[in-house]
């Protein structure tokens, strides 16, 4: 029992609470107790966002480091960008699981894997300018840098649009690889009606400005341009009626056919579906040069575009080129690793606290497709492991994919799906039509990682199937 004066009591009070509440609620600036081994997962993608959802957040003490703060899932990018499904459909943020762990909107810089440290520079925006260092220079806006500590890493950086070197592809095309690209594609899209619409135009110009172009016959390719097609097949006639007969879809590929990796038959059902719906193929065409406006392909010359969506495979990410001290794949310069995605040191050993997955890493003599199947279940594989790890329990035996099959959406309600390769219990027949769409669309909703999105899409299908797309333009 306190005794003294009333003052007395009230300073011994306030100072007990205090002193509670400090002990509770850490600031923000104070470092967490270093209680649990430290997980840092690089990248949100399909590698690292998955080991994120599933790695034992209570035991480990995770922490993700990425440029972007959400997970993008990339079979709707497609539908985002032509108005189909909203953009926050395809997007899983990252910070719904911040009370959990740690993170960073930030690049990796470098790896120091004897000191288990990394080095990043931040991405998020920054309004702290940096003193001029004389006279002539002026204050800057400067990206800080920090170091991050840990005892298990996670690489799944992802890989870069390839390019192939050609000229004025970076500057004058758009890619197909997150969120902001399809936003760019669709207020490009509008734009382009917009201005072919205006009454000082001839129908030539509205007919340059209004040839879309693909360039890439994968499944990102195809599917945008079935999309695209659905789009102008359906709410432009009502809002440009003017204009729908003039637009017009090219899709061009250096291979003889699209869908390469697809069963045979499933591309020439493709490739009529394409024909019959009025969208162009220019196979084993290449194109050499890219200006503001047109191509040069070498086939055919000078083409001019409105819109030039470049889809042509990926490209080693610069981050992973950068890396000393790892084995790499002489021809993808993608990281190395065992059977049990441990990445490999130059002298061949595996290192056992770190793991790369997704479109980085390449198994040593076993090089599989990059697609997100792929990095769905290295990531998964990664997080069984990473749990049994930390429960001192043994781990998985190697790393073993199983082909769940491939699916292509090809517009007006289409798709085909292929299950010739499928390495699973499951049969091995293929299905093309509106069979094949309902797979589709089944799939994907399944696969769709939030019980919001499981239900915002669906919506969106229906509203859009009943009301049209929204062409506003903002």
């Amino acid at each position: 029992m306190l005794t003294g004066s009333p003052q007395l009591v009230r300073n011994v009070f306030s100072a007990t609470v205090s002193q509670s509440r400090f002990t509770h609620a850490r600031l923000f600036s104070t470092p967490s107790a270093r209680m649990k081994q430290r997980l840092v997962i690089l990248g949100s993608g399909w590698g690292g966002y998955e080991v994120l959802r599933g790695v034992d957040k209570k035991r480990w003490d995770v922490t993700v480091i990425s440029p972007t703060s959400h997970f993008a899932f990339t079979p709707f990018l497609a539908g985002c960008a032509v108005g189909t499904l909203e953009f926050r459909c395809a997007m899983e943020p990252v910070r719904k699981y911040g009370r959990e762990i740690t993170a960073y909107q930030a690049w990796c810089d470098s790896i120091d894997f004897g000191k288990r440290q990394l080095t990043c520079t931040t991405t998020a925006p920054s309004d702290t300018p940096v003193p001029p260092t004389s006279q002539s220079d002026s204050a800057i806006t400067k990206p800080s840098s920090f170091t991050v500590k840990y005892d298990k890493l996670v690489i799944s950086v992802g890989a870069y649009s390839q390019t192939f070197g050609i000229p004025g592809v970076k500057e004058h095309a758009v890619f197909l690889k997150g969120v902001s690209d399809a936003r760019v594609i669709r207020s490009r899209i509008i734009e382009c009606f917009e201005q072919a619409s205006q009454p000082t135009l001839t129908d030539i110009q509205r007919r340059k400005l209004l040839n879309f172009c693909i360039v890439g016959g994968g499944p990102t390719g195809v599917e945008f341009a079935a999309e695209l097609h659905d789009l102008l097949r359906t709410e432009i006639p009502t809002h440009y009626p003017a204009l729908s007969k003039l637009a017009r879809i090219t899709l061009y590929d250096v291979a003889p056919h699209i869908l390469g990796s697809f069963d045979e038959n499933l591309v020439k059902y493709a490739e009529g579906r394409f024909a019959r719906e009025g969208i162009t193929l220019r196979n084993q065409h290449h194109v050499e040069k890219v200006e503001k406006g047109s191509m040069i392909v070498k086939e055919q010359g000078k083409v001019d575009f409105g819109l030039l969506v470049w889809s042509t495979g990926l490209a080693p990410n610069p981050f992973i080129e950068s890396l000393d001290g790892v084995m790499k794949d002489p021809k993808t310069q993608s990281v190395l690793t065992d059977e049990h995605l441990n990445i490999l040191n130059e002298d061949g050993s595996p290192n056992p606290s770190v793991w790369a997955i997704g479109d980085a890493a390449v198994i040593k003599g076993n090089v599989l497709p990059a697609t997100a199947q792929v990095a769905g279940q290295k990531a998964r594989y990664v997080t069984k492991k990473l749990n049994k790890i930390i429960r001192d329990k043994p781990s998985p035996s190697e790393f073993v994919f199983r082909n769940m099959g491939s699916l292509a959406y090809l517009g007006n309600w289409r798709a085909i799906y292929d299950r010739s390769q499928a390495t699973d219990s499951g049969p091995k027949r293929s299905e093309s039509g509106r069979i094949a769409w309902l797979l589709w669309r089944s799939a994907y909703i399944t696969m769709t990682l939030s019980w919001r999105n499981k239900i915002l899409v669906p919506f969106y299908w229906f509203m859009n199937w009943a009301f049209g797309r929204d062409l506003s333009r903002f």
